[in-house]
């Protein structure tokens, strides 16, 4: 069950420009959270709160981790936060990624502000996961040293050949699938990303969930802003994103 208070910011760090990395402690919180699933955290002087994804979890310390980048005034004056103030949040939200049993192997796969969902739920698999990142260049890569400390394999791709191998994360994921078949794909990132994610994991035969990034306004269902299509049995639904995902087993999406 979600919650709603004021938490302290444990530690606050701008990590690329416009993305900003912030702890904050919220015990209560933290105990519950599941890898993959968001918060909505309030902007002074604005009436919405703004969906961040939770970066990671910190059970023992209390704590969760935010990685958001600035994408208009509310996120702006969410960056603006100090560490040791005070934060706004309802947390956890959301239906997160589905964790397999020890020993199995994943592929997690971010595309740019999608990859910090991909640290905690690579967590859950440590070597036993290869974490596929990809970024438009060198001074947009994040959280690489991330996944290192989870003891993932990393794959970085960009997209002008600037750092890590030169293409899209569809052509690593192409090269890692003809050496080996995880059993689980995760993936966060552009519409344009998942859609073809969702093609290489249907034609490989191989299980595979999306986090779709979709601008919401409640959080909880219910509103209508953050619908999209999804298909059940062969018939068309209209899910919310941030009550019937925003996690959703990849077959299940409409993507336009």
């Amino acid at each position: 069950m979600y919650k709603q208070g004021k938490f302290i910011i444990a530690d606050k760090k701008a990590i690329a420009n416009g993305i900003f990395d912030m702890t904050v402690l919220c015990p209560e919180i933290a105990a519950v959270t599941q890898p993959g699933q968001f918060a909505q955290v309030a902007a002074e002087g604005f009436f919405l709160r703004r969906p961040i994804s939770i970066c990671e979890v910190d059970k023992d310390k209390g704590t969760i981790r935010l990685v958001f980048e600035v994408r208009g005034q509310g996120t702006d004056k969410i960056s603006q936060l100090a560490k040791g103030s005070l934060v706004d949040i309802i947390a956890p939200l959301g239906k997160g990624f589905t964790v397999l049993e020890k020993g199995k192997k994943a592929i997690c796969i971010g595309g740019g502000i999608g990859t910090p969902p991909m640290v905690e739920i690579a967590k859950q698999y440590d070597n036993n996961a290869t974490v596929i990142s990809g970024f438009r260049s060198a001074n947009a890569v994040i959280l690489q040293d991330d996944f290192m400390a989870n003891g993932n394999k990393t794959i970085l791709c960009t997209d002008d050949g600037t750092a890590g191998m030169k293409g899209f994360v569809t052509d690593a994921l192409r090269q890692e699938l003809a050496k080996e078949k995880p059993d689980i794909i995760y993936a966060c990132g552009p519409m344009m990303m998942l859609k073809s994610v969702t093609q290489i994991a249907a034609e490989n035969g191989i299980y595979c969930e999306v986090s779709l990034e979709q601008r919401m306004a409640c959080g909880v269902g219910a509103c209508l802003v953050c619908v999209c299509r999804t298909v059940k049995n062969g018939e068309e639904f209209n899910s919310h994103v941030c009550k019937d995902g925003p996690v959703f087993d990849s077959k299940e999406v409409v993507f336009e």
